[in-house]
């Protein structure tokens, strides 16, 4: 009996102690409620004691971030520089850099827009360091074609920054945008990059930024920051950044910065030529390629890039590429639009033979190209005609000074032909032409080589497959009695290749 009392006074001993402590670690019992009549409890204190573990994804990457931060600000700069103004006085920009190294050169360098320096003297540029120091630049150089420029800088104790590989980035990656904007220098923004591959983006009055191939980011980026570096979270710089679409003025989360690789390609021609030295193909690219042009072509959507024209004595004339062909792969590539085809093309080492597939006629073929200077060719193109060799591709002949459109219902009611006419009406005829004598202001070309021609492709078409130096021209004239129709043998040696059509030269 003694023995059964025992044994329940220690069960009953056991469930009161962890009913205890039970009530105790819910925030209940006598030795709580004394707590919190003053005797050493702190509600508050507990949430900064829970707030204060470190393995919360949150304050994880918080302090990455920071060490991002920490590693690569040193190498940021704020640059300052004044130019001339057009109508007098001084102008004065502002924006930000990166310093980079190159094991190929012995001296640090910062890496900014061009539009930042652009026509300044290196005695007018201004490199604001980390450290408070301001100093001027050796050397600059500038590409306007990429809006990159590259300035030489004589400075002791400071870091540059690491070079990554915008090739590994992809739509949803966390970045930072380091810069001055609006002055304030040394702020950092975060984002994400948003798309990838922006082209043909207007960036202003007076632009002409050829290799576009921009990454979108929505880390803010505002006034001064152009120059400045966009960094991964390894603390690599993966691209530069440049411009904002805003209807404010201010960032609206949408920026744009240049893929650090094609800076790196930029950068390592400027320091080693003082140029960027781009290969040029020798054609006129449509920039209105759509998709009845493509189904036209027979490429069944709408990719590629399509040959206006091709210019003589170039690397697209010896490899015989033709008026309407549409170019699909280079080097095994593919070709999104005329403005990628720029960006692979002109950044490849001159003197590379590139395989270029394409499409003619609705049949893919492969072609090769030995890519030249695009220098040496403008030079060669400005030689006289005499000077100038025939080859045997012959470009599309869009004489300067003569303007044809295609003749619409309307506009053929109004010069006197009825409404089904067909043909292109000459809208302009100068007197040195060779057809002046032949040709009337409203005269309607109906026919080229023996081929009806309806409209502009039709006749570039006809004129750039003629193998021959002379063409017979159809022409209806309404003298205003009645409409008459002649011949005409248009001589087209003696006529510029220089056509009025808009288009991109590559």
């Amino acid at each position: 009996m003694k023995f059964r009392r025992w044994t329940i006074l220690c069960v009953g001993v056991g469930v009161g102690l962890v009913a205890y402590l039970g009530l105790s670690f819910l925030g209940f019992g006598p030795g709580v409620q004394a707590e919190s009549q003053g005797f050493g409890y702190d509600p508050v204190e507990r949430q900064y004691q829970e707030l204060a573990h470190t393995s919360d994804p949150l304050i994880i990457g918080g302090q990455r971030l920071a060490k991002v931060a920490k590693l690569v600000m040193p190498s940021v700069v704020h640059i300052q520089s004044v130019r001339s103004g057009e109508r007098g006085g001084q102008v004065e920009e502002t924006g930000s850099g990166v310093i980079l190294s190159d094991p190929r050169v012995s001296s640090l360098f910062v890496v900014t827009n061009r539009h930042v320096v652009a026509e300044s003297k290196p005695s007018n540029i201004s490199i604001h360091l980390y450290d408070g120091r301001v100093i001027g630049p050796n050397r600059v150089w500038t590409d306007e074609a990429t809006d990159v420029a590259v300035m030489l800088i004589d400075a002791t104790d400071v870091e540059a920054a690491r070079w990554g590989d915008s090739n590994e980035l992809e739509i949803g990656h966390i970045v930072l945008a380091v810069g001055s904007p609006f002055g304030l220098s040394q702020s950092i923004t975060l984002g994400i990059v948003s798309a990838k591959s922006r082209r043909a983006l207007k960036l202003g009055e007076g632009s002409s930024v050829l290799n576009q191939d921009f990454l979108q980011t929505d880390a803010a980026i505002n006034p001064g920051n152009s120059g400045g570096p966009l960094i991964d979270l390894n603390g690599r710089v993966i691209a530069i950044n440049t411009a904002i679409a805003s209807n404010s003025g201010g960032n609206d989360g949408i920026g744009f910065s240049i893929p650090i690789n094609l800076v790196r390609k930029v950068t390592d021609q400027l320091l080693q030529y003082g140029r960027v030295r781009r290969a040029y193909l020798g054609v006129k690219l449509d920039p209105n390629f759509d998709s009845e042009a493509a189904s036209r072509l027979k490429i069944g959507r709408i990719r590629g890039a399509r040959v206006l024209e091709v210019y003589p004595n170039t690397p697209a004339a010896q490899a015989r590429l033709r008026f309407d062909d549409v170019i699909v792969k280079v080097g095994g590539t593919p070709v999104q639009d005329e403005n990628h085809l720029i960006n692979l093309v002109s950044l490849t080492p001159i003197g590379q033979r590139l395989q270029v597939e394409i499409v003619r006629e609705g049949r893919n073929q492969t072609l090769e190209v030995l890519l030249a200077d695009r220098d040496e060719l403008s030079q060669r193109s400005t030689q006289p005609a005499s000077n100038r060799q025939r080859t045997p591709s012959r470009p599309s002949v869009r004489p300067q000074s003569l303007r044809l459109y295609r003749l619409g219902p309307e506009l053929s009611q109004q010069i006197g032909f009825g409404e089904t006419e067909q043909g292109l009406i000459v809208m302009q005829i100068d007197d040195h032409h060779p057809l002046a004598d032949e040709l009337r202001l409203y005269d309607v070309i109906v026919e080229a080589a023996r081929k009806p021609v309806a409209n502009l492709a039709d006749w570039d078409r006809i004129v750039s497959a003629t193998e021959e130096h002379s063409i017979l021209l159809k022409v209806r004239r309404n003298d205003g009695s009645r409409v008459r129709e002649r011949l005409i043998l248009w001589d087209t040696a003696e006529s510029c290749a220089e056509g009025d059509q808009p288009g991109f030269d590559l």
